[in-house]
């Protein structure tokens, strides 16, 4: 219940506070990148439940012959990047929170395709709410593995306290202003999950390729 109240109460001044900001931000969208200037889609949240999560859009609408959307980097911009950089893009989630989705402190929330992937163990983040930021986004964010980061989430999920939310959200600041860990090595974001199996390093068999 305090988790719920401090969540809430943070998360209404936020939007106050950034309310001129968020404005901008989405005439800046509307003119650099279009409409619409929300990114909207379908995310796992608490016991996997499904919801909608808001954010700023951060590319371009291009796709290829096939008509299916073009890789990440050709459709990022220079003005997506900064979004991103900044984490700007998330401001909207704040709604998320305001609904009860999702809460300033908990593992990230995915795709839900990434659902039927996880081991056991990685399930358990599910356990609580998904959060804006998170034990695993201070530790690398997206520069490191998925498997550390949902290692990371389940730590989170077995130690969680108040006091490690706080701890959480003070090196958010840090983190942001930084602009660390913002990409995986050579994504403009994070490459797909494609399941614990597929995660596991192979024995080394004494090739030098």
């Amino acid at each position: 219940m305090i988790k719920r109240f401090f969540d809430v109460f943070v998360a209404v001044v936020a939007l106050v506070l950034f309310c001129p900001l968020l404005l901008l931000v989405a005439i800046a969208i509307r003119l650099n990148l279009g409409s619409p200037v929300f990114f909207v889609q379908q995310r796992a949240g608490y016991r996997g439940r499904l919801f909608w999560i808001y954010k700023f859009r951060t590319m371009k609408s291009l796709c290829g012959s096939d008509g299916k959307s073009l890789p990440d980097s050709n459709r990022m911009t220079k003005f997506g990047s900064f979004l991103r950089r900044s984490s700007i893009d998330e401001l909207p989630e704040l709604w998320n929170v305001i609904c009860g989705d999702m809460s300033l402190v908990g593992p990230r929330p995915l795709l839900p395709e990434y659902l039927a992937h996880y081991n056991e163990r990685q399930q358990r983040r599910h356990d609580v709410l998904p959060g804006l930021t998170g034990w695993a986004q201070v530790n690398g964010r997206n520069a490191i593995s998925w498997e550390e980061r949902f290692e990371m989430d389940v730590q989170y999920v077995e130690k969680q306290s108040f006091w490690l939310d706080m701890t959480i959200l003070f090196r958010t600041v840090s983190t942001v202003v930084s602009q660390s860990g913002v990409s995986a090595e050579s994504h403009v974001t994070m490459p797909p999950f494609a399941g614990y199996k597929h995660l596991v390093e192979p024995k080394s068999t004494g090739s030098t390729r």
